[in-house]
């Protein structure tokens, strides 16, 4: 197979994971959320701590947003862009979350979402994620308004 046939599936593959990780996410199931982490994954979100390290230890912020949210959970990516080689490849896009919490209360903020994948075993995982929001420097306040 060709190098540029092959970038074509390692893409392909890491879409494919991207869908099962928004589904988890969609139907609030931590096992399927959880499967698509490697082992020594780190993650840079925007709940503290600074770092998560390992996916087990990302395992109390997931299930904490899952215990808040009404399921289905409204959870959309956009402009996804992915840079694949043969076992290391990354992503960015936006993403939407539209949803209701437990309490009544609406939410409905875009975040800025990037990934690092490995391949570990023949299989793409993520190893990487970095969740952001722009923040107005002089109030130091995030900005959950803004729409793409």
């Amino acid at each position: 197979m060709s190098a540029g046939g092959e970038r074509t599936n390692n893409e392909a593959a890491i879409r494919a994971l991207i869908e099962k990780y928004v589904t988890a996410i969609r139907a609030s199931d931590i096992e399927g959320v959880l499967s698509v982490y490697a082992p020594d994954f780190v993650a840079f979100d925007v709940i503290p701590p600074l770092e998560y390290v390992g996916a087990q230890a990302y395992r109390k912020p997931w299930q904490e947003f899952f215990n808040l949210y009404q399921s289905p959970i409204g959870y959309e990516v956009r402009d996804l862009s992915i840079a694949a080689g043969d076992d290391v490849a990354f992503s960015h896009s936006l993403v939407h979350l539209d949803a209701t919490m437990k309490n009544g209360r609406k939410t409905n903020m875009w975040l800025r979402w990037t990934a690092g994948y490995r391949k570990v075993n023949g299989k793409w995982l993520i190893s990487h994620v970095q969740v952001s929001v722009p923040v107005d420097l002089a109030s130091g306040n995030a900005k959950l308004d803004l729409k793409p």
